[in-house]
């Protein structure tokens, strides 16, 4: 990952699955920011009980859980979006 926006890691409080995600992030060295869905109406009702899920800030691209290293690293690698990605 380019030293862009970090990763953002959508969880919630007691979530065992987020601690998993929170330390394989920790373990690789990535930059991220976490964000307590709970804390938005609109997050809780888009990602409900799917968290955690890890976004690309800048390409948009998700991950939800389950995932392994490889495929945060593919995500992390995933640049932001150019303007012929765009609808």
């Amino acid at each position: 990952m380019t030293a862009g926006e970090p990763l953002i890691v959508f969880t919630r409080e007691g979530c065992h699955l987020c601690d998993v995600a929170v330390s394989m992030l920790l373990e690789a060295g990535f930059r991220w920011r976490e964000v307590d869905i709970d804390t938005d109406p609109e997050l809780v009702r888009q990602y409900g009980n799917h968290v955690p899920v890890v976004k690309h800030p800048e390409s948009g691209n998700e991950l939800f859980f389950p995932f392994d290293g490889e495929q945060v690293r593919s995500l992390a690698a995933s640049g932001p979006l150019r303007p012929d990605d765009v609808p």
